[in-house]
């Protein structure tokens, strides 16, 4: 169906349409509708729980300031099929017709102006056009190939700007040792243009092994660090698979984060054990 017609049939294939069609206005207007606590109509554990996520994943986006911001964002990062037809359907099945008949004229508006943008013709013509097939959908980081496999690492370092410069002692002691091995540093490896979380999620859900995280009182109020950690620990309900691990490397003045309290720390801090901290980190790392 034409874009152009959206708005008066959305009905086509709502289920086929990325819910990145959804704008922030839209999103905000669904966490007003979703993130009071509500014992007579479904909230946003209701949605959560009909999007598939397990009781630990939940209880992870309850910190989160805006837990249906977080819950969409998630979803949206993991799977295909976050679309709208299934967001829809799942607020149907959960008898909140309200929000349907609330946003409905932003939602078809949101909808049809991405398959306008998606109807588009691209700006260079196919005789200037510079680009070739890829053997994976997209180059994001320095090292991508596009006629091979996807770059791959061991751990994604996560961390705010003001520790950067533990980030690259990091770097010394963990890549250009007998260590050997491979950090994804964002600032340093991901190409600039891309959406950060869409990227974010992207790598470290299927290009890293592991995510260290380097916590601090900078960390504590980072949006940015607050996503990664949660969506590295939906990926891993009940550490099983060791994919967190929380390095402190100053002391801090705040309270250490709850969510990574039932992990294991590398603690830099202690002079008695910074003999071994960073041969105790690349083990973790070089774990298969």
């Amino acid at each position: 169906m034409c874009a152009t017609k959206l708005c008066e049939d959305l009905k086509c294939d709502p289920g086929s349409v990325p819910l990145v069609a959804l704008n922030m206005n839209v999103r905000k207007r669904l966490s007003l509708y979703l993130n009071p606590r509500n014992t007579v109509a479904a909230d946003w554990m209701s949605v959560a729980e009909s999007m598939g996520f397990t009781y630990l994943e939940i209880k992870n986006f309850e910190t989160s300031k805006n837990p249906t911001f977080m819950t969409l964002d998630v979803w949206q990062a993991r799977t295909t099929d976050a679309t709208v037809g299934k967001l829809l359907d799942i607020l149907e099945t959960l008898e909140r017709s309200d929000i349907i008949e609330e946003l409905r004229p932003l939602i078809d508006l949101d909808v049809k102006k991405y398959l306008q943008k998606r109807s588009e013709p691209p700006v260079q013509v196919p005789e200037v056009d510079s680009c070739v097939p890829r053997a994976h959908d997209r180059d994001i980081t320095v090292g991508d190939n596009s006629e091979g496999s996807p770059e791959l690492f061991d751990a994604f370092i996560c961390y705010c700007q003001s520790d950067f410069q533990f980030v690259h002692e990091m770097i010394e002691q963990l890549e250009q040792t007998e260590y050997n091995l491979k950090l994804c540093v964002f600032d340093r490896d991901v190409l600039p243009g891309s959406c950060v979380w869409t990227i974010t999620a992207e790598l470290i859900e299927k290009r890293c092994k592991r995510m260290v995280v380097v916590i601090s009182d900078e960390y504590l109020r980072s949006d940015a660090c607050d996503f990664q950690t949660k969506f590295a620990l939906s990926l891993c309900p009940g550490a099983r698979s060791k994919r967190l691990i929380p390095v402190v490397y100053k002391s801090m003045s705040e309270p250490f984060p709850s969510i990574l309290r039932f992990l294991t720390i590398c603690d830099y801090t202690r002079p008695c054990t910074q003999g071994w901290f960073w041969s105790r980190l690349a083990k973790a790392l070089a774990l298969s």
